[in-house]
């Protein structure tokens, strides 16, 4: 049994991945702001602590005696970066350096740290892990700089690392009443309240779609084979490449939805073709998909339809407002 610690245990990813590893026998513990999860996500047999992930005197004094730490915690708003940098990258960048040098204060074992697709910024697609990373905003930026300074530390001061980039996850407990990320819960919020969603640009720029429960799998395994270390991982399917377009598409007939959506400007650095190879994490880990893109669709219709709709919460300020920053943000659309 470890003594494992998840930075944003309440959020979406990391409260799925405490179940996971609770399951296994493992002692969670973990702490969340609350800027983008829930209380009652966090399982009941795990130690919550209320506390900003940024503060180094309280990250150090909850991480004694841990072995195992998942960075998860991050205010993951690429659109919204290129608006609120000071926030973004704070709560991106600074926050990890915070984790970082407490996890390396208590002698912790392993640090995975949860990256993000946003590294690879208008490489080619698939991006593999082997590519020059290019991000496009202050969000990718950020992450792809804590890695830089993540194998610099550990090089120096002996902290076992893995870099995991998971992309476009989906599923339930994810917030969907929130205006500035998660395209598929806000499409979905917005159709069961009747109202057409916002599609930014022309809708045809392609994602990949990956449902939290396929994820969750491999993350675990991540923090504990030996010979992982040192090494950076796509998580997540690479099977079903779509456009916003044939997302809004697919939500629209689950829901039964006459389906108009609303189009406005593209957002300013938004990358057209992101998708992910995971075939380095099908040889090594044994990765597979387990949901369709639809079926993991329809499990967040019924669970959002289950919670019942919200209205959406501007509870983010835009730092940057002028003729690029998007009309549904300054004009509260949603």
């Amino acid at each position: 049994m470890a003594k494992v610690f998840i930075s944003g245990i309440a959020g979406f990813l990391g409260s799925h991945l405490a179940d996971a590893l609770i399951k296994e026998g493992h002692q969670v513990s973990g702490c969340d702001n609350l800027i983008g999860g829930y209380e009652e996500n966090v399982p009941k047999e795990a130690t919550f602590y209320k506390y900003d992930c940024g503060n180094l005197k309280l990250m150090s004094k909850v991480l004694k005696d841990i072995d195992l730490v998942y960075h998860c915690a991050a205010t993951a708003y690429e659109g919204l970066s290129v608006f609120s940098p000071v926030l973004v990258t704070q709560n991106v960048f600074e926050n990890s350096i915070t984790m970082i040098t407490a996890s390396i204060i208590n002698k912790v074992k392993r640090f995975v740290f949860c990256s993000s697709m946003a590294r690879y910024g208008k490489n080619e697609v698939p991006f593999l892990e082997s590519m020059q990373c290019k991000p496009e905003d202050p969000y990718g930026i950020s992450k792809y700089a804590v890695e830089l300074i993540l194998k610099n530390l550990s090089a120096v001061h002996g902290l076992e690392y893995v870099i995991v980039a998971p992309h476009n996850i989906i599923g339930t407990r994810q917030k969907y009443d929130d205006p500035y990320r998660n395209v598929a819960a806000i499409m979905i919020n917005l159709m069961l309240q009747g109202r057409q969603p916002i599609i930014y640009g022309d809708g045809e720029q392609k994602r990949c779609f990956s449902f939290v429960n396929d994820c969750v799998s491999p993350l675990v395994k991540l923090g504990f084979r030996d010979d992982v270390a040192g090494q950076i991982f796509n998580i997540g399917p690479d099977e079903e490449f779509v456009t916003i377009n044939e997302l809004a598409q697919t939500i629209a007939k689950l829901i039964n939805f006459d389906l108009k959506p609303i189009y406005q400007p593209a957002r300013p650095q938004e990358v057209e073709l992101a998708t992910c190879s995971a075939d380095k994490a099908r040889k090594i880990l044994g990765y597979k998909t387990t949901y369709t893109l639809e079926q993991g669709l329809k499990e967040m219709v019924d669970w959002i339809k289950q919670k019942g709709i919200k209205k959406f919460n501007y509870s983010l300020p835009l730092e940057i407002i002028n003729e690029k920053t998007p009309k549904s943000w300054k004009e509260k659309l949603f």
